[in-house]
């Protein structure tokens, strides 16, 4: 059975790349511009894992971690943070919000499909 993976970043060309990286390696994609979108796209559809950028215009990555682990179809899908951020208060405020890793970006590909192997649902 395929994965599918939510990639939320407001920008087109980082979600490409995760996209390509994540299609080559067999998941279903789905992506999303800001927080807000994403939650609207979390229709109780399966969502194996999502990677998620912090800062975002609408909504930003870490109100939309808060705001996706209330859902209960989704309170133990895992999110990566995946991000420029790399401040210790940023992490910890992922952290605290339900994200279980973070891949700062510049990213190497199989950096995070290793991630996201470790941690995606089963």
């Amino acid at each position: 059975m395929t994965k599918t993976i939510l990639i939320v970043d407001d920008s087109t060309s980082m979600r490409q790349v995760i996209s390509i990286a994540l299609k080559d390696s067999g998941y279903e994609v789905i992506e999303a511009c800001n927080g807000q979108d994403a939650l609207n796209k979390l229709t109780g559809i399966k969502i194996h894992l999502i990677v998620c950028d912090i800062n975002m215009p609408v909504m930003d990555g870490i109100t939309f971690v808060k705001s996706a682990k209330q859902l209960d179809h989704y309170r133990f899908t895992p999110i990566i943070m995946l991000t420029t951020e790399m401040a210790d208060e940023k992490k910890q405020a992922a952290r605290d919000a339900g994200a279980k890793a973070w891949v700062t970006k510049p990213f190497k590909p199989p950096i995070l499909l290793s991630a996201i192997a470790k941690l995606v649902l089963p």
